[in-house]
């Protein structure tokens, strides 16, 4: 039986899940919170409290996996915190995963002014997370290079789906569009997101990177506006982006503006995107909250 470990078992990882336990595999969510591991529990996937005073449940967790997908996010104190606590029982298991997935961000290719990239494009990060991403990436790619790890970097565009949505702060007239000319970027649906990864673990292809993101890059304030049209809600009015008041952290998003390719988890994942451009996306996140009576 095929036995996933996700470490750091978060929003991509909840939606990859039931697609593996349908199919019969064991799936361990490693998470630092005890209700959530209650509510990992309760959705069939085997909770594993991680980080924590005792290494022994990561260690026995890793010797049963098959397949490990990597979601924690790298910090500054300690750069990729799998790496930093398990890259000496990872390296000593990396002949035997069938598959590793490292979750990055198109983030790494910093400010590209608008133009099309796709994966021969150079990293050259804009931001500290991104500097971050491409710090754990080059740390995973090492243990691809010397020890034979089974290692697929997807570079994930801007991430939506159930619960990610625009439709309440529509609703709550706190939608803000704000415009800043020129800037555009990918998103994808985390439904697609989890296509991505399955198509991956069928086609292993160890040492590659995917973009993984819709066809339709599109500027912020489209997206705003399409929720708005869905709902019958009055445009919210455009803010320009040089003096509308932000948080340092949403300003930071609107440093890098780019197009990104998804040509190659087509063309070499076979991957067929249910959502390829955020339209249909809203859609049927909207359709799927009005059947569940939101």
């Amino acid at each position: 039986m095929p036995v996933m470990l996700t470490l750091g078992h978060g929003y991509c990882a909840a939606h990859l899940a039931p697609r593996l336990l349908a199919r019969g595999w064991r799936v361990i969510g490693a998470t630092r919170s005890p209700d959530k591991a209650r509510a990992l529990a309760a959705s069939g996937v085997e909770p594993l409290l991680w980080p924590g005073d005792d290494p022994a449940p990561a260690l026995e967790a890793l010797s049963q996996a098959t397949h490990l997908l990597i979601s924690a996010a790298p910090t500054p104190e300690e750069g990729d915190p799998v790496l930093a606590r398990l890259r000496a029982p990872i390296a000593a298991r990396a002949g035997d995963f069938a598959w590793v997935g490292y979750l990055s961000t198109t983030g790494v290719y910093g400010d590209r002014g608008g133009a099309w990239i796709d994966e021969r494009a150079e990293r050259r990060p804009s931001t500290a997370r991104g500097a971050l991403r491409v710090a754990a990436e080059d740390a995973w790619s090492a243990l691809w290079r010397e020890r034979g790890l089974p290692l697929h970097i997807f570079r994930l565009a801007g991430i939506y789906g159930p619960g990610r949505g625009p439709f309440a702060k529509v609703r709550a007239g706190k939608a803000r569009r704000i415009v800043k000319p020129g800037q555009v970027f990918s998103r994808i649906h985390v439904e697609d997101v989890a296509r991505t990864l399955e198509a991956s673990m069928a086609r292993p292809s160890p040492g590659a990177a995917y973009n993984v993101c819709d066809d339709l890059p599109a500027p912020p304030e489209d997206v705003i506006a399409e929720a708005a049209r869905l709902l019958g809600a009055p445009l919210p009015p455009a803010e320009d982006f040089e003096t509308a008041e932000m948080t340092p952290m949403a300003r930071s998003f609107y440093a890098e503006s780019k197009r990104t390719s998804n040509r190659r988890i087509r063309e070499e994942l076979g991957v067929e995107l249910a959502y390829p451009d955020y339209r249909a996306g809203l859609a049927a996140l909207l359709a799927e909250e009005r059947a569940a009576g939101g």
